[in-house]
């Protein structure tokens, strides 16, 4: 029997973040630790989400690197512990709310984070003694706000994931006022990253029809307003709107992902300082065609309901949504390919190996060989 469970407390408008002081009354957080990255400190956003707190300041943790990682975790969990935290506010993109989650598990379970990794067996390790959570996302992209999962590099340099409905954030507080001044490339990276959760999550051969529907919901609104996101970032309409799609492609991508995420996981890995949404961007194009094939995806056509979600004409063929894709990337500035990104063939094996042992490699439509992963790899160079 298919589950789908889905988070209720979404709280997704222009100024969200002043329900943050009620939210953590309703949830039973007293003292939370702020967990946040650098950039979004000094961009004076945090200052923003820090106002709604009525009451003293809170402890802050802005270590967050830009690809979460082990250390970081301990890091910050040494901060929890010491202030006395009994709950966690991540202000930031996925890896801030990403690293939270590893805080929720790191400061009451005990041993590494692999002991709970999901690849490795350990998601059922997970228990409700894990730290309350609430998300405040900055970025519209990774929808880890409203997902049960976490990605984070551990102690050996693997990029695994974490998943148990414990980690789901109690309160998402999705106020596209915080993204107000993202980077023209940021929000275009970030945007693409929402977009491939919508389709990759689409393609999965998985029967949960209420998450195909919101897939489409979300690649309609992500694709129809990321270029007005990424050029015209203080429209509020266009970024209220890929903050929609960045939460309704992580309340879909509960279906399941597939090689996109297990390959941009594994490089990721390997380049940590890569970006996971540029990453899927470059990977998704390649992946399009290589599921076009597959019967579930003939069956239930989905490659035309995508293209009329993204305003495409009817009938376009697989390769023209691909090469959509692909256009699209470039009119936002994006890279064309790996290449430009520095990766080069040396690294294909790693890559491969890795991504054939990432959690979303199972639940990709078509099951990829090795053969294919190298395949992928030569398209998206």
């Amino acid at each position: 029997m298919a589950l789908i469970q889905y988070l209720t407390h979404v709280h997704l408008e222009a100024g969200a973040r002043r329900q943050l002081a009620s939210e953590c009354v309703r949830i039973g957080i007293r003292r939370p630790l702020l967990v946040t990255d650098a950039g979004v400190k000094a961009a004076g956003v945090l200052a923003m989400v820090q106002e709604a707190w009525p009451g003293e300041p809170l402890p802050v943790y802005d270590g967050t690197p830009p690809n979460p990682t082990e250390s970081a975790v301990r890091e910050a969990v040494e901060v929890f512990r010491q202030a006395g935290c009994d709950g966690l506010i991540a202000v930031g993109g996925g890896s801030s709310i990403d690293l939270a989650k590893g805080v929720a598990i790191a400061a009451t379970h005990e041993g590494p984070l692999t002991r709970y990794a999901t690849i490795l067996g350990g998601a059922g390790d997970i228990t409700d003694r894990a730290v309350p959570l609430i998300a405040v996302p900055t970025t519209a992209g990774t929808g880890s706000e409203v997902a049960r999962g976490a990605i984070i590099i551990v102690d050996d340099g693997r990029k695994l994931g974490f998943h148990n409905g414990v980690l789901m954030p109690k309160s998402a507080l999705c106020d596209p006022e915080l993204t107000r001044g993202l980077p023209p490339a940021l929000t275009a990276a970030t945007g693409m990253d929402a977009i491939a959760h919508c389709m990759e999550t689409f393609m999965s051969a998985a029967f949960n029809p209420p998450a195909d529907g919101i897939a489409l919901e979300g690649l309609r609104r992500g694709w129809g307003q990321i270029e007005r996101a990424t050029t015209h970032g203080h429209d509020m309409a266009a970024r209220l709107d890929m903050m929609a799609a960045s939460t309704l492609g992580a309340l879909a991508f509960q279906k399941g992902l597939g090689c996109v995420h297990s390959l941009s996981h594994a490089l990721g890995g390997l380049m940590p300082k890569l970006h996971h949404g540029t990453l899927n961007a470059v990977f998704l194009p390649a992946v399009i065609r290589f599921n076009g094939h597959h019967d579930s995806m003939r069956r239930d056509d989905k490659i035309a309901r995508m293209a009329h979600a993204m305003g495409l004409q009817q009938g376009t063929p697989m390769d023209e949504l691909a090469g959509a894709v692909k256009a699209m990337n470039a009119r936002l500035g994006l890279p064309s390919g790996l290449g430009q990104m520095g990766v080069t063939t040396a690294l294909y094996d790693a890559i491969i190996e890795r991504a054939q042992h990432d959690h979303c490699h199972k639940t990709n439509p078509r099951e990829a060989s090795a053969s294919d992963y190298r395949q992928l790899l030569d398209e998206s160079m």
